[in-house]
């Protein structure tokens, strides 16, 4: 049955699980974030400053349409953790053949509207004219690889929720390394420009998917689908399309938030864009283990709540909090201590209009990233409470926190930016983390109060 390739969370202590399931995540999400410095870096060096910005200006839009697949196919990965705690393997290959047949779906409709609206897209985000042309070759080929986007997140995302995390971050550090050499071959080699990092982009999440294809053919005998298990039934359908859309809505109305509140930040000048980008990439490097914590907690209450075991899901939320509010302890002391030296990695001098701003920059990036850090415990329960409300399979319930994110964002974004300036930019994000918090934990035990008595 492929046993050593899965890990049943459903018995063992909680704490040595969550670790040993979130430690390959965060590996994989540094490197992640590692590959984008040194892409950033192979276009800014070869490309210009033109280009660096046309790639940049896509990255709300790439959000909002990627984050929407990448949290579709974290939501149909779901059903299928919760037949794997259950021991009901006929359901589980049914629920992954039918997921088959949702993502290529989603993948024709979201690639036919997004190349066909590819340039009005960009004139509706107010692309200035002289990156239009680098920001559209761009992302219209990230557009183009949407298919290949389900791909790898589907079966990344099935292979997880038979409890092993460790594969799949091995196929993306291969697939990293693979789309940094395509990049210098492209973009210095071939001479393609930005299209080339596209290309790169798509062609080796293709070599993870396909791997990660072929990993799963190999190891997980429980996956080899029969031929009734491809057979369309709108039984599993509809609990997967219920689990998978109000996860990417999540992602993609979190997505708009941010656009919001950019969009405010960029009327208050060159400097403080630069800071907020500065400190933000400080920030999304600070999170990745609060961001692990969250995707590990999905399986786990999938594969708990399946297994019928309602008392482990508290546990296991006990202690993932406590190891959130200890690194978010930690990350503060980072940020104080350090804020200002980390934000001078992210700082395009090139973009700066003289030198003397550079201090003022970074001394806005730290306060941005102090004020930030000082509410990582609230950002911690978000991911935390959030993932697995979902994994416990009240998906359309959690999309809510999203909308409380949205609504603080856009407050601050469309009304408070504007009259309080730099100070209300660096308190909007732990505002909407509070909010989303205030209602995530009563619908939490909400949601634990109605298993509990479901199950007896």
């Amino acid at each position: 049955m492929g046993r050593s390739a899965v890990r049943d969370l459903t018995t063992g202590k909680p704490m040595r699980l969550i670790l040993g399931f979130m430690l390959p995540l965060l590996l994989g999400m540094l490197f992640q974030q590692f590959y984008n410095m040194v892409d950033t870096i192979v276009v800014g060096q070869y490309l210009g400053v033109n280009a660096l910005a046309g790639v940049g200006s896509t990255g709300s839009i790439n959000f909002l349409v990627l984050g929407f697949v990448i949290g579709v196919c974290a939501g149909f990965a779901i059903p299928v953790a919760q037949k794997f705690g259950s021991k009901d393997y006929d359901a589980l290959r049914k629920y992954v053949g039918n997921t088959f047949w949702l993502a290529v779906l989603f993948a024709a409709l979201l690639t036919v509207a997004t190349c066909l609206l590819c340039s009005n897209i960009l004139h509706w985000m107010k692309t200035p004219d002289k990156v239009f042309s680098e920001a559209y070759e761009y992302i219209f080929v990230i557009f183009l690889g949407i298919p290949v986007t389900f791909l790898y997140n589907i079966l990344s995302g099935i292979i997880r929720s038979l409890g092993d995390s460790k594969t799949p971050v091995i196929f993306l550090i291969i697939s990293s390394i693979l789309n940094i050499a395509l990049d210098v071959f492209m973009i210095v080699v071939l001479k393609m420009g930005v299209s080339g990092a596209g290309w790169a982009t798509v062609i080796s999440q293709l070599v993870s998917g396909l791997l990660c294809l072929i990993y799963m053919a190999k190891r997980f005998e429980i996956l080899r689908l029969k031929k009734d298990d491809l057979k369309p039934e709108w039984y599993y359908i509809g609990r997967l399309c219920a689990a998978g859309l109000p996860m990417g809505l999540q992602y993609s109305i979190t997505a708009i938030g941010s656009i919001l509140l950019q969009t405010a930040v960029n009327g208050l000048g060159p400097s403080y864009m630069a800071a907020v980008t500065a400190g933000n990439k400080v920030s999304q490097l600070l999170c990745c283990p609060i961001d692990a914590m969250g995707s590990t907690m999905a399986t786990y209450g999938g594969q708990n709540i399946g297994a019928g075991k309602i008392e482990r899901v508290k546990k296991g939320l006990l202690d993932c909090s406590l190891l959130g509010i200890c690194w978010s302890v930690m990350a503060l002391g980072i940020a104080a201590l350090f804020g200002g030296n980390l934000a001078m990695l992210f700082v395009n001098k090139n973009d700066v209009q003289s030198a003397a701003d550079i201090p003022q920059i970074l001394s806005f990036a730290r306060q941005f990233l102090v004020i930030n850090a000082s509410f990582y415990i609230p950002l911690a329960f978000v991911n935390i409470v959030r993932f697995l409300i979902q994994g416990m399979g009240f998906s359309q319930i959690a999309v809510y926190a999203g909308v409380f994110e949205l609504a603080a964002r856009g407050l601050f974004g469309l009304w408070l930016v504007p009259v309080l300036g730099y100070n209300a930019v660096c308190f909007a994000n732990p505002t909407a983390w509070i909010l989303a918090d205030l209602f995530l934990f009563p619908t939490y035990f909400a949601c634990y109060r109605k298993l509990k008595r479901r199950t007896g």
